[in-house]
């Protein structure tokens, strides 16, 4: 059951893929404003962050979604401001401002969004909103990715393959924080900015071969995955891991090399991504956001993301002006 609160929309708009395809395949639809079920908060959207996730989704590329899930919303990344919330929900009052990763369900480039509740965490209390929407799923990603999963501690070496994108840059600066001597491989043109992030060595993977160079690895967090994945094994130290978010590392080199293969994808949790936006507060985090686009503007947005490499964020607004 819902608590009483303001008036809401009789419709929204959503941005939704009815057929896989580019940019052109996206449609902007109407639809009723969400229900809530039991533990879910509804958000008024202000913004919402791209993720490489939406661009393969669209594409049909992305295993978890498939034609029988169609027509779907896109957008994992949400910041907005709560305008109700279910029965069971304690806290999350009415107009309090949240950022959140929502998961799997329905999408977030929309004007409202059913969230659950354990997903949120309060919105920076620095920064604009759309530095808000660009934090949750990179920031996650990287997070569980180098602690939950990768088991990373102070003083140990910690190689970050595709260093540059949205979650790399998270990632270098967690594993400085936590005390970790860090190595990226990642472009040259890119090696003053993730060298300022806290990279002590920025490998360039098209002039360099990191074996040659790393020494002993006890994490090798891999954002690139194929060749680069394979190859890391020449570098990871008995009883180290190799973690990535794209294909499964090998188990058969993991027990050769006495070491750990995990390959994750990222879950929802408002309790690691407020200790997150809490580092972001203290200015122990930077977010980087390299273009903003109108709600209305999704299609350029999406081909922005597809044309090429982005080195940081891309965020859609209610109102990017």
């Amino acid at each position: 059951m819902e608590q009483a609160a303001h008036a809401l929309p009789e419709s929204i708009r959503a941005w939704r893929v009815t057929q896989f395809g580019d940019a052109d395949a996206l449609r902007c639809v109407t639809l009723p404003v969400p229900e809530l079920r039991n533990g879910e908060v509804l958000v008024e959207v202000q913004a919402a962050a791209l993720n490489p996730v939406d661009l393969k989704t669209l594409q049909g590329r992305y295993p978890l979604i498939s034609d029988n899930d169609l027509p779907y919303t896109l957008g994992r990344d949400v910041a907005g401001v709560v305008v109700r919330r279910a029965g069971d929900v304690e806290g999350w009052a009415e107009g309090t401002r949240v950022c959140a990763f929502v998961g799997q369900g329905q999408g977030t480039f929309a004007d409202y969004v059913a969230v659950p509740a354990s997903a949120l965490a309060d919105a920076p209390r620095h920064g604009a909103i759309d530095t808000a929407a660009a934090i949750p799923l990179a920031a996650l990603t990287a997070w569980q990715g180098l602690f939950d999963h990768g088991k990373l501690q102070r003083g140990e070496r910690v190689l970050i393959h595709g260093a540059s994108g949205g979650v790399g840059r998270f990632a270098v600066q967690f594993a400085r924080h936590c005390g970790a001597h860090v190595i990226v491989t990642a472009s040259a043109q890119t090696r003053d900015a993730l060298n300022a992030l806290g990279a002590a060595e920025v490998i360039d993977y098209q002039s360099e071969r990191f074996e040659e160079s790393t020494g002993d690895i006890d994490l090798v967090f891999d954002l690139v995955g194929g060749a680069t994945q394979a190859r890391s094994w020449n570098v990871v130290k008995r009883g180290g891991a190799i973690v990535s978010t794209l294909g499964e590392p090998s188990q058969v080199e993991a027990a050769r090399h006495g070491a750990r293969a995990t390959r994750y994808t990222a879950s929802p949790n408002g309790k690691e991504l407020a200790h997150i936006v809490k580092l972001f507060d203290d200015g122990l985090l930077k977010v980087e956001v390299v273009e903003r686009f109108d709600f209305d503007a999704m299609k350029d947005a999406f081909e922005r993301l597809g044309r090429a490499h982005v080195h940081g964020k891309l965020v859609v607004m209610r109102d990017a002006a």
